[in-house]
């Protein structure tokens, strides 16, 4: 009898199982389709002629394939290749400097050792909370440090974060023992010494992870290009997006008060398809560059996250 009462519990519990499963399998697709189903209507946009974009609006697949905004962005190819210039310098800059300085502040903090721990977590503890605003940080950016025009202000003042250095942390207090860093210390080894050569080799995860994120901020920032930067020549590939398509619809709605060629160009110019071209070359390198990191962002994310 109790044999048969435990079959039975055993079975009605793996019916339970087997129905929650498919429950949260169809959750993740659906939430899986609203990650992807955007994408692929950019991508059939910016392959849509304008035309018929004007009368019959968006969809899923295009009737016909046009290349007309691929076209129109080739032939803007100096403008663009500056931009992705500007883009990929600034990523590939500010993502190393942010990950140096969020380990070592991070590092520093998770020693039990270290007098003023306390005092700095706190310090970098306050800004996740509170902060001086913009208008402070225009004031000291511009005027204090003179970052006005400068590569440098699409740089610094997305290097450090303190929500990455408190991933940082946990990740080192959690996973790094006290034991090795007080071997190297007796070996003779500076603390400079055993911060390269010996914790980060064996950081990989938190090292991704911080990298992953300060790589899509760069990447994806346009907000301190039209803060910081008056000079076209040192527009990022974003902000030049945002400043083409301002400029696109602000011509667009003036197009009688200006001359018949630049209103012949804005009539014939791929507005919403170019748009969405530009964007697919944005999302691209990123989508390719995810999968590489994904190993190693989840578990650092993961251990930094949630092991206090």
């Amino acid at each position: 009898m109790a044999a048969k009462t435990y079959e039975s519990g055993l079975e009605k519990f793996n019916r339970t199982s087997t129905g929650v499963n498919i429950l949260i399998n169809l959750i993740f697709i659906l939430v899986a389709l609203a990650c992807v189903i955007p994408v692929i209507v950019v991508l059939s946009i910016s392959l849509t002629h304008e035309s018929y974009i004007r009368e019959t609006g968006y969809s899923i697949l295009p009737p016909i394939l046009s290349l007309e905004a691929y076209g129109f962005i080739a032939k803007q190819g100096t403008i663009i290749l500056r931009a992705l210039g500007v883009s990929v310098l600034v990523t590939a800059v500010g993502t190393a400097i942010g990950v140096l300085l969020t380990t070592s502040m991070g590092y520093v903090i998770s020693r039990p050792t270290y007098r003023h721990k306390n005092f700095l977590t706190w310090i970098v503890f306050i800004p996740m909370i509170f902060n001086g605003g913009l208008v402070s940080s225009y004031f000291i950016n511009t005027n204090l440090l003179g970052l006005k025009d400068s590569i440098w202000a699409l740089i610094l003042p997305l290097a450090v974060s303190s929500f990455n250095v408190i991933i940082c942390k946990t990740f080192f207090r959690s996973t790094i023992p006290d034991g090795l860093i007080e071997s190297a210390e007796i070996d003779g080894a500076s603390q400079f010494r055993i911060f390269f050569s010996i914790i980060l080799p064996i950081s990989l995860p938190v090292l991704a992870t911080i990298g992953l994120f300060l790589c899509f901020n760069y990447w994806n920032d346009w907000f301190q290009s039209m803060l910081y930067i008056d000079n076209p020549n040192l527009y990022s590939l974003q902000a030049l997006l945002n400043n083409l398509m301002t400029n696109a619809d602000a011509l667009a709605r003036n197009a009688s008060t200006i001359g018949i060629s630049a209103a012949e160009l804005v009539a014939t110019m791929p507005k919403e398809s170019a748009r969405m071209a530009v964007a697919i070359l944005i999302v691209l390198p990123v989508a390719c560059a995810y999968p590489f990191f994904q190993r190693y962002f989840i578990s650092g994310l993961t251990v930094g996250a949630v092991k206090g």
